[in-house]
């Protein structure tokens, strides 16, 4: 089996688009949750908040032939890709474009304005909003697709659009084509855009947030007080090369991927299960080869959702038996669905390197529902451990569960 390393990270989020910048943000103790006027006009909408992406902008070489098959989730994705393949010093390489290079990338769906226009055409009987590249701004694996073909990868395009856990599938998935020797560079991650289709699908289904008065105090995972969920929006890329391979060259490492672990719950489309999201940590662990107390420390999904939060807590006791520390990034970016699971194993590598460890913030009472765990609140945590863990589930009951170690 291969060693997996990452070589090259970026991300746009509502932290900001530059890592760095994202980082040094979480050190603000402040979220980026915002009161949308846009949804005003929604009658039956009850939320008003969300997390929009801060700082991005669109390259000024995606000319318009590049851009005719990208909606704004392909252009995040692919324009944050390129940015992390120049800090892997892989950009332009012949690596990239001859077969040694795979895409594993995600997004819970394609650019919903495309979807939308295939509605207006069934609703109006014309073909007038319906383009040439339509279909490709709007299928579920566009980020994979549009990744591929704007740097020409001829490898292993592996889609993982599987909602909340996008992202995190998506590096899993290119790990494991690494170290079985399928691929030598994985381009990983995932994406979303910000929509109110998506905020009304969680909306309908009482799972968001509904202080619209006061957006800096929510979400606020594993609160007494949650009142639900606000969905942001982003992209984050790493990619993860074979270790030998990233020596040769000299690249500088960020970290390793040392275990894996995904399982479905196989009984409710929306309702968690602890005992099978907890197998995903297990697997991870497994596949490790590790103790669960070799872990220092637990990136939550923590989506500040009723039952999701009771659900992952006991999950992560269950497995590790100890109060083990954890914290939720959600509590600062919003939910961003897709793109949660890269975004935040960036931000927890940038942590764990730094030995510095975020907060959950808007977390004052811990609800007596959630498991025994070190809750990381205040003004974070000096810590160093070499070895962390990255969580995350999504609608399906699809779990995953990532382990990081640093690279000294």
């Amino acid at each position: 089996m291969k060693r997996v390393v990452v070589t090259g990270m970026a991300l746009a989020s509502p932290l900001g688009s530059d890592v760095d910048e994202a980082y040094l943000n979480l050190k603000k103790f402040e979220n980026c949750v915002v009161y949308s006027k846009e949804l005003d006009e929604f009658e039956n909408m009850n939320t008003r908040l969300s997390a929009p992406v801060r700082g991005f902008v669109t390259p000024e070489h995606f000319n318009r032939k590049i851009l005719r098959t990208m909606g704004q989730v392909a252009i995040y994705s692919t324009a944050v890709s390129e940015l992390a393949l120049k800090d892997a010093g892989l950009l332009g390489e012949d690596c990239i474009s001859n077969g040694d290079t795979g895409v594993s990338y995600g997004s819970s769906s394609g650019s919903l304005e495309s979807i939308i226009d295939f509605y207006t055409m069934q609703v109006e009987k014309k073909v007038r909003c319906v383009n040439s590249g339509s279909y490709v701004k709007m299928m579920p694996q566009t980020t994979t697709v549009n990744i591929s073909l704007y740097f020409k990868t001829k490898g292993r395009l592996i889609p993982s659009s599987t909602a909340c856990t996008s992202g995190s599938m998506g590096i899993g998935y290119g790990y494991e084509a690494i170290k079985n020797g399928y691929q030598k560079v994985m381009i990983v991650g995932g994406a979303e855009e910000l929509h109110p289709s998506h905020i009304a699908i969680f909306d309908t289904l009482y799972a968001t947030s509904l202080k619209n008065d006061t957006p800096k105090l929510t979400p606020s995972p594993f609160d007494k007080n949650r009142d639900g969920l606000v969905l942001g929006e982003g992209a984050g890329t790493l990619i993860l090369e074979e270790y030998e391979h990233a020596k040769k060259r000299g690249a500088k490492i960020y970290a390793e991927i040392i275990g894996f672990g995904t399982s479905t719950d196989g009984s409710h489309i929306t309702n968690p299960n602890h005992e099978t999201m907890g197998s995903a940590l297990a697997l991870a662990i497994k596949d490790a080869n590790i103790s669960p107390d070799k872990i220092g420390y637990i990136n939550a999904h923590g989506t500040a959702t009723m039952q999701g939060d009771v659900a992952e807590s006991v999950a992560t006791y269950d497995i590790f038996k100890r109060k083990v520390p954890i914290s939720s990034i959600k509590s600062y970016t919003g939910h961003t669905l897709g793109a949660c699971g890269a975004i935040e194993a960036i931000l927890s590598i940038k942590m764990m390197n730094d030995g510095w460890f975020a907060p959950t913030i808007n977390l004052n009472k811990v609800d007596e529902n959630c498991a025994d765990l070190d809750y990381i609140t205040g003004q974070g945590r000096q810590m160093n451990t070499d070895i962390i863990m990255s969580n995350n589930f999504a609608f399906g009951g699809i779990n995953t569960s990532l382990i990081l170690k640093k690279v000294s």
